[in-house]
């Protein structure tokens, strides 16, 4: 049986271990949000959070099909900026250190920046048996 490490697919990508981390970061300070904020600026976060990763997981399984791939990808980076605005909120309202904010902030650039590098590309990550030769 295969270990964790040796699974391939999208858990391999630097941008899917990439934007894994920040969900898991976002996660772990919103714990720490007031309890009124729970179905709104904390669950719209974790939600965008989270949601950049998966789109990144399910486009990888669409590689084969370019444009879904792409349509996927795109999807990843509209879900990390909107994520981007709630971490603004979060600073704003004093629930995160200006610091923290900075920080997942250009960790969600660096996410988009991976992103917008794959989707110009996309037939680099085509399976290998459907490459042109």
């Amino acid at each position: 049986m295969a270990t964790y490490q040796e699974l391939k697919g999208h858990r391999n990508l630097k941008v899917y271990q990439l934007a894994y981390k920040l969900a898991m970061d976002i996660y772990n300070t919103s714990q720490r949000f007031p309890k009124e904020e729970k179905y709104s600026l904390t669950d719209q976060m974790r939600r965008s959070s989270r949601s950049v990763a998966a789109n990144i997981a399910e486009g990888f399984r669409k590689r084969q099909y370019p444009k879904m791939f792409v349509s996927k990808l795109a999807d990843a980076d509209g879900e990390a900026a909107e994520t981007q605005v709630w971490l603004d909120f979060a600073r704003d309202c004093e629930y995160m250190s200006p610091k923290l904010q900075v920080e997942l902030t250009k960790g969600y650039e660096e996410v988009g920046r991976m992103l917008g590098a794959m989707m110009s590309m996309p037939e680099k990550f085509m399976p290998r048996n459907l490459r042109s030769k």
